[in-house]
């Protein structure tokens, strides 16, 4: 048997030519497997695996099994196994998920990725799903998508595990894990809800705040402490609830979310993280077209607005990779001093106290306003830098999770937030 020959025939115009040759290959797969993998040594392109993936999508299970042990003895790259098992049609199903239960996080990226493209519903499925939540740690991606794809169908499932008291701790908060990843806080139902803000009020004492390194980019705002009640009137802010630094910072890190407006129209919602009381500042993170607005003119309307409600606003921006650095101060709702550097640095305003000229510009040519360059050090004399904030910094109240959207509620948003 010509294992070229074969493959030439799948895809012949002849069918009888071709069901000649997936009943010769699913024939014999403990020799056909093995030569179809020989052959891909030394492949790199995906398009030279494609007669082999269709062999393997003929065999089925048994060249599953090969294939799976084959990439285990590292007989194949990393690249060819992730392309070879995604071969599979849903007789492999039940593979998939039980390599979606294997606790080797790239083994279970594999399976789940196979769940979703068959879009799998089956308790094998489900027990992986629940299983992989329960271990916690690095929670593949595909597992996520995998929970919202299959919300609806495993919902009620989910919850009679999550009460049913035979089952083992762990898996009972895998259960509530894969709820909220699917369907967000919306999942659980009102005993975990009041169990998650019971978690949240007792670790908020305790925490040891954890900001956003902004090594090669990032940005925040900070106001007063004793004046922040007015940052959710000034940036359109709904529905806050107190949160963890922890849970803060990643809410304001993921991305923004479509929803369906009170018209019938589409509208983007994204969340705003406001820190507790930092050294005597609170500080702002988010999606930065929500809430801030556009790079230009948006940019410096949105920070005088702040500091009208405030009495001060700062605002700092930083990209290593694309050289801008930029950080503004506004006083009652008036912009009093800016630098701004795309590879040239420019300032406006006059020179607060506190800048170094002489030590930050020894050039005698610099201009006569000129002051201390770059966010990263404005914001250590102004209010805080993130990247040092720790166990020294004096930390006062609790942060507020915010929506930019009214009529919404958090539990649009899927996925878990470590708190």
């Amino acid at each position: 048997m010509k294992i070229e020959l074969l493959l030439a025939d799948l895809d012949s115009d002849d069918a009888a030519r071709v069901e000649a040759a997936v009943e010769q290959l699913a024939a014999q797969p403990d020799r056909v497997v093995p030569e179809l993998l020989r052959s891909v040594a030394g492949v790199q392109r995906t398009v030279d695996l494609k007669p082999v993936v269709r062999a393997l999508r003929h065999i089925g299970p048994p060249a599953f099994d090969r294939v799976l042990a084959a990439s285990r003895r590292k007989e194949l790259t990393g690249w060819q196994a992730h392309r070879l098992l995604g071969a599979f049609d849903e007789r492999c199903a039940d593979q998939y998920a039980a390599l979606a239960a294997d606790p080797d996080h790239k083994e279970s990226s594999n399976g789940f990725e196979g769940l979703v493209r068959l879009r799998a519903d089956s308790e094998a499925g489900l027990t992986a799903l629940v299983g992989c939540f329960a271990r916690g740690r690095r929670i593949p991606f595909e597992a996520s998508d995998y929970a919202r794809l299959l919300h609806d169908s495993f919902r009620e499932r989910l919850r009679a595990l999550r009460r049913d008291l035979s089952a083992a701790p762990t898996i009972r908060r895998g259960a509530m894990a894969a709820l909220v990843a699917g369907g967000g806080v919306d999942a659980l139902d009102d005993r975990d809800r009041a169990a998650i803000q019971r978690l949240i009020r007792v670790k908020i004492p305790h925490e040891t705040p954890r900001l956003p390194d902004a090594t090669l980019s990032g940005w925040w705002m900070a106001v007063p402490g004793a004046t922040y009640e007015g940052v959710f009137e000034a940036l359109g802010l709904h529905d806050r609830e107190p949160v963890t630094v922890s849970a803060g910072v990643e809410a304001s890190e993921t991305r923004e979310i479509p929803v369906p407006g009170p018209d019938g129209a589409g509208r983007t919602v994204g969340r705003a993280f406001i820190t507790p009381e930092l050294n005597g500042w609170r500080l702002i993170f988010g999606q930065f077209d929500l809430l801030v607005g556009d790079p230009g003119d948006g940019m410096f309307e949105t920070v005088e607005r702040l500091s009208l409600h405030c009495g001060q606003a700062q605002f700092f921006f930083l990209d290593d990779a694309g050289g801008s650095d930029v950080w503004l101060v506004a006083q009652d709702g008036r912009m009093i001093r800016q630098y701004v550097a795309e590879g040239e640095p420019e300032w406006e305003g006059d020179p607060l106290p506190w800048e170094t000229a002489a030590v930050d510009h020894p050039d005698d040519h610099a201009p006569s306003h000129a002051g201390t360059m770059g966010a990263r050090s404005a914001c250590r004399y102004l209010s805080v830098d993130p990247g040092e904030v720790g166990p020294e910094t004096d930390m006062r109240g609790h942060g507020w999770l915010a929506l930019t959207e009214p009529g919404v509620g958090h539990g649009a948003f899927p996925g878990t937030l470590r708190i």
